[in-house]
């Protein structure tokens, strides 16, 4: 299957051209959407789901901004760069949405820069090393397949300042996603190199797949497009053998912490510094 036929497959239900398009754009996802949190809503656990979502994205884009002078090809460090403020934009409104939802107020600075590693709450797979290309890849294939699908069902959320969110981050994801694929099949059914690359990719990011599939109803989606794309790219499915512990708890590999240093440094070292 060439990557052009897993791209028309992957792009079925998603009527715009995201193939081309970033996500950011300049229209306010919010405008007129009444950001009132719902008299139903617990508005405690809407600020946990928006935190959460947020932490995930906020440390995948730190990740991804690693791969600026990095990437193989300017193109392709232009790409993942892009991919990077999509989700820094998520995370930004969802930041906003949970100090809003919780009642303290809290801007996204708050969440983002003065907030210690064991307070996170995202998954392990977005904190890991880049290590080389196709592992980012791997990584970029299972994360936004599995936010992809977890925010199609946010669309239908009972808080409409989520929903719209949501709205807005499908049509971001389906293009983090639809990348990913096509540079996985390009890379598997490529080189004997390139396919041991990513086998290796494969066998590293394996482990952390059980975390993403015990907080939402989503793993029969995900693994059918992961074995769609793997087919493709005559690569074998992965065994995924969940390790224990979860970042969704704050139980995060050693790697988080340094991370955030880099991320946190300015901000911690002038924290009344404004523009």
């Amino acid at each position: 299957m060439s990557d052009d036929h897993v791209y028309l497959t992957l792009a079925e239900g998603h009527d715009d051209d995201t193939r081309w398009a970033y996500g950011t754009g300049f229209e306010d996802p919010l405008h007129g959407v009444d950001t009132s949190v719902p008299d139903d809503l617990d508005a405690g656990e809407l600020a946990s789901v928006c935190v959460t979502l947020a932490d995930d994205a906020l440390v995948s884009a730190q990740r991804l901004a690693e791969w600026t002078t990095r990437a193989p090809e300017l193109e392709e460090e232009v790409a993942l760069a892009n991919i990077g403020l999509d989700l820094l934009g998520q995370a930004r409104l969802l930041y906003s949405r949970a100090g809003q939802a919780d009642g303290t107020g809290r801007d996204e600075d708050a969440y983002a820069y003065f907030r210690d590693a064991g307070d996170f709450r995202n998954v392990r797979l977005a904190e890991l090393p880049n290590g080389d290309f196709a592992f980012s890849i791997v990584r970029l294939l299972v994360f936004s397949s599995w936010r992809l699908a977890h925010f199609e069902r946010l669309t239908a959320h009972r808080d409409p300042v989520l929903a719209a969110i949501a709205a807005k981050g499908v049509k971001e994801l389906a293009y983090h996603r639809q990348y990913a694929a096509e540079w996985a099949v390009r890379l598997g059914d490529g080189t004997e190199e390139s396919h041991r690359r990513m086998r290796k990719a494969q066998e590293q990011v394996a482990p952390y797949l059980g975390e993403l599939f015990t907080a939402y109803d989503v793993r029969d989606e995900v693994v059918a497009v992961l074995r769609q794309v793997t087919e493709a790219a005559g690569l074998p499915m992965p065994v995924y053998r969940p390790l224990p512990g979860s970042g969704r708890t704050g139980d995060h590999t050693e790697h988080l912490a340094p991370l955030l240093a880099e991320l946190q440094g300015v901000a911690r070292a002038h924290p009344e510094a404004t523009w």
